[in-house]
C-alpha cells in the first residue's frame, strides 16, 4: 500500500472518529438521499409519469405508501425521481460554479494589478443584481431548459466563489513560503495549484457544501415559481408548486417534498458546521 494511500485512510479514520452524533447523522443522511438519486429507477415502485387513479390526493395505502398527487400519480415514485433531478442539478451548477470560481479568484490573486481589477469589477458588478431577478430575466428570455438553467445559476453561484477563492488566496499569496517560490522562479500556476490550493482546501470544501445547499434551494424556488423544471419531469420544487392544494383536503402531499429540501439543506449545513470547527479545533496544533 502507498504511503499515500494510508494517509487517506488515517485521515478518513480520524474523520470519522471526531464526528459527533449530530453530524453523524446528517452524514448518513446525506449519503441515503445520494443512493436514493443515483437508484431512483430502480428504488421507486412506478414511473413518475404513471397515472394510477382518477382520485387526486388519496391518502397513504399499500399500493401508494405516501398518497396520490393532484393527478392521481403516486407521490413516493415521484419524490424518489425529484431527489435524483434536485441533486444531479444541484451537483452541476456547484462544480461549474466551483471550477470557475476558484479559477479566476485565484488567478485575479496571483497575477495582481490590472487582471485582479478588472476581473473583481466585473465580478462587483455581477454581484449588484438580485440573484433571483437576474435568473428570472435570463430563464423567460432563453427558456427553462436543463442546460439555460444549470448555466444560469452557476453563473450566479461563481460570483459568490469567487469572492471567498480569492480572499483566501491574497492571503496565501503574501506568505513566507510563496515568496520563497517566487524567488525559486516558479511560475504563477505552479505556485497557485502547489501552493495556494492546498492550503485553502478545507475553507473551500466548507464553501462548497454551503454553495451545494444554496443550488438546491435556487433550483426549487424558481421551480416553484414555475420556471425551473417543467413537467413531466419532478423536483422537489415542482412537487411542492403542483400539490399546494392538497393541503385544503387535509392531506401532507405538497409537505413531504417540502420536508426534503428542508433535510438537505439542514443536514448538508451541520456537516459543513462540523467541518469548519474540526479544521478550527486542529488549527493550533498545526501551527
Amino acid at each position: 500500500m502507498t504511503p499515500e494511500a494510508t494517509g487517506w485512510r488515517a485521515s478518513l479514520r480520524d474523520a470519522i472518529s471526531d464526528l459527533t452524533p449530530g453530524a453523524a447523522i446528517c452524514v448518513l443522511f446525506l449519503i441515503f438521499v445520494a443512493v436514493v438519486g443515483l437508484f431512483a429507477s430502480w428504488i421507486a415502485p412506478y414511473d413518475e409519469g404513471t397515472i394510477l387513479t382518477n382520485e387526486s390526493f388519496l391518502p397513504a395505502s399499500s399500493e401508494m405508501w405516501l398518497g396520490s398527487d393532484y393527478l392521481g400519480r403516486d407521490v413516493l415514485s415521484r419524490l424518489i425521481f425529484g431527489v435524483r433531478v434536485t441533486l444531479f442539478l444541484a451537483v452541476i451548477i456547484t462544480m461549474l460554479s466551483f471550477t470557475a470560481g476558484v479559477g479566476f479568484g485565484f488567478a485575479a490573486a496571483a497575477f495582481g494589478g490590472n487582471v485582479d481589477m478588472i476581473v473583481s469589477r466585473f465580478n462587483d458588478a455581477m454581484l449588484s443584481f438580485p440573484a433571483l431577478m437576474l435568473a428570472l430575466i435570463v430563464i423567460n428570455a432563453l427558456g427553462s431548459s436543463f442546460a439555460v438553467l444549470i448555466i444560469t445559476i452557476a453563473f450566479i453561484d461563481m460570483t459568490r466563489v469567487f469572492r471567498v477563492a480569492r480572499a483566501l488566496a491574497v492571503n496565501i499569496m503574501v506568505l513566507d513560503y510563496v515568496e520563497a517560490a517566487v524567488v525559486r522562479g516558479e511560475g504563477k500556476s505552479w505556485i497557485i495549484w502547489h501552493e495556494v490550493l492546498p492550503n485553502t482546501l478545507t475553507p473551500l470544501a466548507a464553501e462548497f457544501g454551503i454553495r451545494f445547499t444554496y443550488a438546491i434551494l435556487f433550483v426549487s424556488a424558481l421551480s416553484f415559481l414555475g420556471l425551473g423544471v417543467q413537467p413531466p419531469q419532478s423536483d422537489l420544487g415542482v412537487m411542492v408548486r403542483e400539490n399546494m392544494q392538497s393541503i385544503l383536503y387535509g392531506e401532507y402531499t405538497a409537505i413531504y417534498p417540502a420536508l426534503g429540501i428542508a433535510a438537505i439543506a439542514i443536514s448538508m449545513n451541520v456537516f459543513v458546521d462540523w467541518m469548519l470547527q474540526r479544521s478550527s479545533a486542529k488549527l493550533p496544533d498545526e501551527i
